[in-house]
């Protein structure tokens, strides 16, 4: 993707995602009222496939685990930016 996806999300409703993992499932809650931008970013990228058979590319036990990165690198994305 050249540029940010257009906003389409509704600011009235939460979004509940579910990644699929070969440990099980991680299932959140997004508030577009906490962070509009970001959960549109990432409701748009996820209808689109962006993240379909994407690694975790940073695990740290009990800490963090980071992913979305096409590269898996940690320093890859959709290929735009926003604010």
């Amino acid at each position: 993707m050249a540029q940010p996806p257009a906003f389409e999300i509704d600011t009235d409703k939460i979004y509940r995602v579910t990644i699929t993992t070969d440990r099980g499932q991680i299932i959140a809650d997004l508030d577009p009222k906490l962070a509009p931008y970001s959960v549109n970013h990432f409701v748009q990228l996820s209808r689109a496939g962006f993240y379909d058979g994407l690694i975790f590319h940073r695990l740290e036990p009990g800490f963090v685990i980071q992913g979305g990165d096409p590269e898996g690198t940690g320093r890859g994305g959709p290929g735009y930016r926003w604010d």
